[in-house]
């Protein structure tokens, strides 16, 4: 790793600084008479602990920046909760129900899909399996006969079935390993499959697996142990019939954009009805274009699109000077009496690749007032500790809840117009106050322009009068020269 690189390093120039203190020159320079083995054995023991120290220290900061970003502030409880239940017993094993919980609020699991990985904690195996499959069965050769294990790995790797599988299914299941965010679509924030164990060893009664493992769909989750928590009650007879299962554990999994370690997905660009100028996505926010013409990380508009590059598995996108397979606009587009009007606008750069279910989170103070979204679905959030109002943002089904790739004809967009109601103490046009704080596609950091690159009031003008007052003198001019006439 670069850090350790960058500690190897400081080990090496320590013992040149110990070489030179000790002889009093250059280091290289040997001196014998000034030299002092006892002196040098003294300054390397320090330098030794200070490296030590230094390790550790990283260690630590580095750890506890990872846990940090799993915390949001935007949405402090969200996290993906997986149950284990084990619901009967048979006479081989058990019947164990598994549930995935989207208890995010605004990020999702898209294409292609969940991927639940664990280990077994003795020689367990998956003996038949409903509403999902194991990607691989193992070493299953010490078992014969007519129906063999469904997967004998000790380490198995388990994805969802698609919602067009009609057999093999079971309840709450097959929705082809996506998860919507909860404030979103609650009623498909959820999955299960069910599994039947055998082999159990020494544990007749069954236990959860350990070391779990989400991808979902890249790396970036990390899951607490499977705890024992009260058993997962569910309601018979019409609701007159409480039934608890047999055991029940839980795991917590949270995202990191640290551990994930990808780069950004989206950028943010701004105007204003009050200044001509652009403030684009600054250069390279998602990464350069690389300088080789022959790579086909990007194409350039007038390129031809060729099948290889429609049909490639690879994110190409169209070649910007950020990059972003994604961009978000934000223009504040009027300013009324009590009111102030802006265009957003999410535009598509991948020519391969649809955004299904797409969302976008903004987080500014205008939201804490009342506003009107013409063109998109939205929800305001709670949050804990902003003085920002938070929105969610997305599709309306049927018309554009797919965010369509690029081709020839130009770039894939979605947009809509927002009124928001003004509050009279904090509206201000000035020091870029009308501009979002954090936008966030898909619930990934959107990076931001450079505050000092907002588009600026005109010079000479400490503020903007709204439009509503500039159109009463327009009338009133206007029935002055009538009455002229």
């Amino acid at each position: 790793m670069r850090i350790i690189a960058t500690v190897e390093s400081i080990s090496t120039s320590c013992l040149e600084v110990a070489k030179f203190t000790a002889t009093g020159g250059v280091p290289g320079v040997q001196k014998q008479a000034r030299w002092q083995p006892p002196l040098h054995e003294q300054f390397k023991l320090n330098c030794d602990t200070y490296l030590t120290a230094t390790k550790a220290i990283l260690a630590i900061i580095f750890s506890y920046a990872a846990n940090i970003d799993c915390y949001d502030p935007l949405d402090p409880n969200g996290n993906i909760t997986v149950t284990f239940d084990i619901y009967q017993r048979t006479d081989h094993g058990y019947l164990a129900r598994v549930t995935l919980e989207n208890y995010y609020l605004y990020r999702h699991i898209d294409k292609p899909g969940w991927k639940l990985g664990w280990t077994w904690d003795n020689n367990e195996v998956i003996w038949s399996m409903s509403g999902a499959i194991a990607t691989d069965r193992g070493n299953c050769s010490s078992y014969s006969g007519s129906q063999m294990p469904h997967s004998c790995r000790k380490d198995p790797i388990i994805v969802d079935l698609s919602p067009d599988d009609s057999q093999n299914r079971s309840e709450h299941c097959c929705r082809g390993g996506l998860l919507s965010a909860s404030s979103i679509d609650p009623s498909n924030a959820f999955s299960s499959f069910e599994l039947e164990v055998r082999n159990l060893g020494d544990n007749p009664l069954g236990q959860a697996p350990n070391s779990l493992t989400l991808m979902a769909p890249g790396p970036g989750y990390t899951c607490s142990p499977f705890l024992e928590t009260n058993p997962t009650v569910s309601s018979d007879f019409g609701g007159l019939r409480q039934v608890p299962v047999l055991r029940t554990w839980k795991s917590s999994c949270t995202y990191s954009s640290f551990i994930a370690n990808t780069l950004p997905v989206c950028c943010v660009s701004l105007s204003s009805f009050y200044n001509p100028s652009i403030t684009s996505c600054r250069n390279c926010s998602c990464g350069c274009r690389e300088a080789d013409k022959n790579t086909a990380s990007c194409i350039r508009p007038s390129d031809p699109l060729t099948r290889s590059s429609e049909d490639s598995k690879t994110e190409i996108v169209e070649c910007t000077d950020h990059m972003c397979p994604v961009r978000v606009h934000w223009h504040f587009k009027n300013n009324y009496m009590k009111q102030w009007r802006v265009k957003l606008t999410i535009s598509n750069y991948n020519y391969n690749r649809n955004y299904s279910n797409w969302n976008v989170l903004v987080q500014h103070p205008g939201f804490s007032q009342n506003a009107t979204t013409y063109s998109f679905n939205s929800s305001k959030l709670p949050t804990l500790g902003l003085h920002d109002g938070v929105s969610l943002f997305w599709g309306i089904d049927y018309y554009n809840s797919e965010l369509l790739h690029s081709d020839k004809d130009g770039v894939g967009l979605v947009t809509t117009e927002i009124l928001l109601d003004k509050d009279p103490n904090s509206f201000t046009v000035r020091n870029g106050w009308p501009f979002p704080r954090r936008i966030y596609f898909n619930g990934e950091n959107c990076e931001m322009p450079l505050p000092d690159t907002f588009p600026m009031l005109p010079n000479g003008s400490s503020s903007l009068r709204p439009t509503y007052c500039v159109f009463s003198l327009s009338l009133i001019l206007l029935f002055l020269a009538l009455l002229l006439l």
